[in-house]
């Protein structure tokens, strides 16, 4: 099911020829401007009939493992399908075994958020088709996600430490999710409690350093942050929660008095506002002082719960974020905008920086050194090779 071929953009130099069937806006192979124009109609009647139907659909597919690959060819088709086709088949074959997490009788798991606004702008961002991993790559792209970063924070009443503003220290960057906001700041945190303790310490390897820092989060967590602690290379441990089902602080204390005592180093906690089994809420109040005062980094993750906070009436629950170092959560969820974004913020943005930026040659350009296009935001992502500001 292919709509066009792949083939040479810059065919005969940049001189399309008539007849060749490889000149890409010639070729019957390949969907011209006109057709778009027709199949976008097509495909957004497909869309809104799909999504105004979609009660009436079965939620969960009753096919069984393996059922697609004797319903499709072996091997990729020699030329194109047609459009009809493809729809056909997308109906025929694809629909029996898709879980329709947007029907109203879909109750597991989070909410997989979506809105015809939402769809537009992908459609938009798709035909733009800028990637953003630096302020040079797209000036535009790298400063609206500052800006609009800024917005949301102010609709949570972030901290202004959190907000990069015209000449803050925080900032925003979309993620690609919270799995990823959570590794990224444990890597910060690593390198950053890496490099102080060289710093007093001359002689320490980051070896020695490793295989004694130490991170912590609720027995509640996300899978995602134990795994974090695995991809780190660094020991994560669960703190027992109490009848709420929530981190305290006296817990914590205790299991790093306790680590302290053995040797070992902590260097990063994940406090978790919104659980995934029960929705449950470790103490920030309780917490965030204990990290302060440990010189520990402080990660919140709200990746559930966190849109509720732009309602007054639950605001109290982010009371204690500003004892944090970095803050997530994820609009994709409740916020009607489609997978994947996922909101990061940070108080420092060198923290950032300092534990991401590589410069090579073909990244520089002349405004590198600019305060706005240092300031535009931090873009750090996993799927990049270069830490944006």
């Amino acid at each position: 099911m292919v709509i066009a071929s792949s083939v040479p953009f810059n065919c005969h130099g940049g001189e399309e020829r008539e007849g060749c069937l490889s000149c890409p806006w010639r070729s019957p192979r390949t969907m011209n401007s006109s057709e778009f124009r027709r199949r976008g109609k097509e495909m957004t009647d497909f869309v809104a009939d799909y999504l105004d139907g979609i009660e009436g659909r079965q939620v969960y597919p009753d096919v069984q493992p393996g059922y697609l690959r004797s319903l499709v060819p072996s091997t990729a088709p020699e030329e194109p399908d047609t459009f009809e086709d493809i729809i056909n088949d997308v109906e025929r074959i694809i629909m029996p075994g898709v879980t329709h997490w947007h029907s109203p009788y879909f109750f597991a798991y989070f909410p997989s958020a979506n809105s015809y606004p939402a769809m537009l702008a992908d459609m938009l961002c798709g035909a733009i088709g800028c990637i953003g991993f630096s302020w040079a790559a797209s000036p535009a792209c790298t400063e609206l996600e500052t800006v609009m970063m800024d917005w949301l924070g102010k609709m949570l009443k972030l901290p202004e430490a959190f907000l990069a503003g015209e000449a803050g220290e925080g900032g925003g960057v979309i993620q690609g999710s919270a799995s990823e906001a959570t590794l990224m700041a444990l890597l910060a945190a690593r390198t950053k409690a890496t490099r102080r303790l060289q710093a007093a310490s001359p002689g320490l390897t980051q070896g020695a350093i490793m295989e004694k820092l130490v991170a912590y989060s609720s027995d509640q967590a996300h899978s995602s942050v134990e795994r974090a602690g695995l991809i780190g290379g660094v020991k994560m441990k669960s703190i027992p929660s109490d009848g709420k089902f929530a981190m305290r602080g006296s817990a914590l204390q205790e299991a790093m008095e306790r680590d302290k005592a053995e040797g070992l180093i902590p260097f990063f906690v994940v406090a978790t506002l919104g659980t995934t089994s029960c929705c449950s809420f470790d103490s920030l109040l309780e917490v965030g002082p204990i990290c302060n005062k440990e010189d520990v980094w402080l990660h919140i993750d709200a990746a559930y719960a966190g849109s509720s906070f732009i309602c007054p009436e639950f605001r109290h629950l982010l009371n204690g974020v500003e004892f944090a170092d970095s803050f997530n959560f994820n609009p994709h969820k409740w916020l009607l905008v489609n997978f994947d974004c996922s909101a990061m913020w940070v108080k420092k943005r060198t923290d950032l920086i300092g534990a991401f930026k590589l410069d090579p040659v073909y990244l520089k350009h002349s405004h590198q050194d600019s305060a706005l296009a240092v300031a535009a935001g931090p873009k750090v992502s996993l799927s990049e090779d270069v830490v944006c500001f």
